[in-house]
């Protein structure tokens, strides 16, 4: 996957826990808990959907890695480089 893609799967996900968020808005490096209204569930749902949908393992200490779209792209994209869309 291409940073383009992780970012539109990332944007999919947010839209399945988060359906009345508006996510065009979407600032690439502001942390997502200061633009959204997510809390530590949502944040654990976005790690499991990132497991179930693309079998990405994230370890524990390695969550604030997620923290913004720009951050969280960054971080995913060598884990997933290799995953078809």
């Amino acid at each position: 996957m291409t940073a383009a893609d992780i970012r539109v799967a990332i944007l999919d996900i947010l839209h399945d826990i988060a359906p009345d968020e508006d996510l065009s808005g979407l600032k690439e490096d502001v942390p997502f808990r200061e633009q959204l209204e997510l809390d530590s569930m949502d944040f654990l749902d976005i790690v499991m959907e990132l497991r179930k949908r693309y079998r990405v393992q994230i370890p524990e200490n390695e969550y604030t890695e997620l923290a913004s779209m720009g951050s969280t792209v960054r971080y995913l994209e060598p884990r997933m480089k290799d995953i078809a869309k």
